[in-house]
């Protein structure tokens, strides 16, 4: 191919040389990787109130994640907040996503997600779209489920000695279930008692 280049460039040795390159060039985009699509953004405008900060106010506005290590005193309507172990956020929040491992009070809407961890508690009047408590987290108050469809909340009372952790699974294989026919003169393989 090189060749073709040093010789004297006639119409039709110009054309062939451009057809050549041009398969090349083909040829790399079918056999390179397809470039790297750009990361979603996981960060936004994000404000992060550190340990021994208090934070008092009316509204937190244009913030789309919240990170609280210290303690936070007022409202906010954002995408995430993120209550660090020993954080404190009181009063009334709406929100995408919550992720507690420190301490909640007031009202909280998790329009997706609420995430109480194992350091964690929630009191107050509490919606979630879906609710995940890891075993020792704390949940106190007027909670309520947000009905994909409707978005109305089905409301229930709950104190903390109602909640009790759900069983690993180890555990659950343990677990033994009983039917009222299995106890009528069945053998536990199903057969008729003699």
């Amino acid at each position: 191919m090189l060749r073709n280049f040093m010789q004297p460039t006639t119409k039709n040795n110009l054309s062939e040389a451009i057809t050549i390159v041009e398969k090349q060039v083909e040829a790399r985009q079918e056999t390179s990787p397809p470039a790297p699509k750009p990361a979603p953004r996981e960060e936004g405008n994000k404000l992060t109130v550190g340990p021994n900060i208090k934070l008092k106010g009316s509204e937190i506005t244009d913030c789309e994640i919240l990170v609280v290590e210290g303690r936070v005193e007022a409202s906010m309507n954002s995408r995430d907040i993120r209550i660090a172990e020993g954080g404190v956020f009181s009063g009334k929040a709406e929100i995408d996503v919550a992720e507690i491992r420190g301490s909640f009070e007031g009202e909280l809407t998790a329009r997706k997600q609420l995430v109480i961890y194992s350091t964690g508690k929630v009191t107050g009047t509490i919606r979630y779209g879906a609710l995940t408590i890891e075993e020792g987290g704390v949940i106190e108050g007027e909670v309520a489920a947000i009905s994909k469809g409707t978005q109305s909340a089905k409301t229930v009372n709950i104190t903390e000695q109602q909640i009790k952790a759900v069983p690993s699974p180890s555990e659950k294989a343990k677990t033994e279930h009983i039917y009222a026919s299995s106890v009528l003169g069945r053998t536990p393989l199903g057969g008729r008692r003699g």
